[in-house]
């Protein structure tokens, strides 16, 4: 048999092997790795991880790289996308491939002492630098898989909490309320339109009270995105009035040309809704 398929095949047979010793060894104290789990379901799963990470990995001997590649980075993909590794610290994840190296190493060793004829210093130096190319392809992925998902998962709680932070408020069958408050950039001003219209729509506001009072500091670009709103508002036949503008924001504002013909201008909340009755 040659060699290399020998050794394959020595790796494969000690899957089972590696993963019990592997899980047996682990020591995690941090309640948030999963590494950690005492779930019955979770251990089982992990198991599952790892046995077929050996179900893959010593197939790198015997075929060609590009191949090997194309099944090895689905299961990178999977693990990197599994929600209790991605709460565990990147750290610890690193960490645990390293000693997972560690006992191919071993069962190379292993393998040579079985096979001492067979073998020489060459042979096993290509294992050696094949496994670590493994283990730095899967964390390099494992990492950049995370960290893509990561940033994916934050810009989507980011624009939750813009929405939230957006509300429209009904004060009638078809008028509301939307107060907005604090620092008010060009990504949070383009959510604000897309919610506020959508909002409007569901509710069949007509007239919406938009407050400004709570906004400390808006640039040239929200000043134009909150007059866009205004416009595309009255396109779908709501009618808005400002209140609580701030003598920098109107002065951007005319900096701007931007008109408030079509806007009714109150210096408070509580004014706008007295003059209009309410």
């Amino acid at each position: 048999m040659d060699i290399n398929l020998a050794m394959c095949n020595y790796l494969l047979e000690n899957g089972d092997r590696m993963t019990d010793e592997w899980y047996a060894s682990l020591e995690e104290t941090d309640p948030s790795s999963v590494y950690a789990s005492t779930d019955p379901e979770a251990v089982a799963e992990l198991k599952a991880q790892n046995r077929e990470f050996h179900n893959i990995v010593p197939n790198i001997l015997i075929e060609e790289e590009q191949a090997f590649l194309s099944r090895f980075d689905s299961w990178v993909h999977e693990l990197a996308h599994d929600g209790a590794h991605l709460s565990t610290p990147t750290h610890q994840i690193i960490r645990e491939f390293t000693r997972v190296r560690q006992q191919y190493f071993d069962l190379i060793k292993e393998f040579y002492t079985l096979h001492p004829d067979r073998l020489d210093g060459h042979v096993l130096g290509q294992w050696k630098d094949k496994i670590i190319r493994v283990f730095d392809i899967a964390i390099l992925k494992f990492v950049e898989e995370a960290h893509i998902n990561s940033v994916n998962l934050l810009n989507s709680q980011q624009e939750m909490i813009y929405e939230l932070s957006s509300p429209v408020i009904s004060l009638s069958n078809d008028t509301a309320l939307l107060p907005l408050v604090g620092d008010i950039d060009t990504a949070r001003a383009k959510i604000i339109l897309e919610n506020t219209l959508e909002q409007c729509s569901a509710k069949r506001v007509r007239h919406l009270y938009i407050d400004l009072s709570g906004v400390v500091i808006i640039d040239t670009m929200v000043a134009h995105e909150i007059f866009q709103l205004i416009d595309t508002l009255n396109l779908i036949g709501v009618k808005s009035t400002l209140s609580g503008i701030r003598p920098e924001i109107a002065m951007t504002a005319l900096q701007l040309g931007l008109s408030f013909d079509k806007t009714k201008i109150a210096s408070t909340l509580s004014k706008a809704l007295t003059d209009d009755g309410r």
